[in-house]
């Protein structure tokens, strides 16, 4: 179990990120930036890299970082990796990016006030995660400051064993063995799971022949309780024509 966590988190997604033609100031224009972005990561967290690269090309005025990919904006709040598997349905490599630091397109992303709000985001994602194991979100409400700054620099600089460590703290182990209540009734363990649906309207054989994703209409989440009762057995889920819908199968 370890082994794959390590492997998760050591997973890095190479970037080139250029900067949109509309802002660029200089010439020659600047080439692209090269960048490998931590799987689980944020996009605006790459800031630092990204603005000292670009700055001296910027047209006046205040920044506000965000990116698009073949002109879909990008949601800051989704992890990187997530963001890439969902869009690159034939992984390219490196991804190309386009980095904005002007016209927010606040009628289709939420505001971000850069590392701060990504921090909460991830933050608010941890008490959902509480609430499915627990019932409550009481061990995230109560975290103290100093517990909070140490987890959130653990996924700052990628670092698992300190997440393990301060997450410890939060008791969100995932598949825990199962225990015994008071009455001798067994409770099964919890996943807190976020599945990302890619909605699909058409029929292809290969994935490089899968249609682009050019709207977050055709991405959806499921965020609800799914019950699986096949002990002992290992089983799939399978997303129905309605993709609200999933159904769990035995592995084939």
């Amino acid at each position: 179990m370890m082994e794959a966590q390590k492997y998760v988190w050591e997973g890095a997604i190479p970037l080139q990120i250029h900067l949109h033609e509309s802002e660029i100031t200089s010439l020659p224009p600047p080439s692209p930036a090269l960048i490998l972005a931590p799987r689980i990561g944020y996009l605006p967290l790459l800031l630092p890299l990204i603005k000292p690269y670009f700055s001296s090309t910027l047209p006046p005025g205040q920044d506000t970082l965000w990116f698009d990919y073949k002109g879909l904006p990008l949601k800051w709040y989704i992890p990187t990796g997530v963001l890439f598997d969902l869009l690159c349905a034939e992984p390219e490599r490196p991804w190309n990016l386009t980095v904005h630091f002007r016209g927010y397109p606040s009628n289709l992303l939420i505001p971000c006030e850069g590392e701060e709000s990504v921090k909460w985001s991830f933050i608010n994602s941890l008490k959902e995660a509480d609430y499915i194991i627990n019932g409550n979100c009481k061990n995230v409400m109560n975290m103290s400051q100093s517990d909070q700054v140490e987890l959130w620099r653990s996924i700052m600089d990628g670092n698992l064993d300190k997440y393990m460590r301060s997450s410890s703290k939060l008791k969100l182990g995932t598949v825990t063995t199962a225990e015994a209540d008071m009455v001798g009734q067994v409770k099964a363990g919890k996943i807190p799971v976020r599945l990302y649906v890619w909605s699909v309207n058409e029929d292809f054989e290969d994935m490089e022949d899968a249609p682009e994703v050019d709207n977050w209409d055709q991405i959806s989440y499921i965020n609800r309780p799914l019950e699986i009762h096949k002990e002992g057995k290992p089983c799939s889920l399978v997303c129905s024509d309605d993709s609200s819908n999933f159904e769990c199968n035995d592995f084939c």
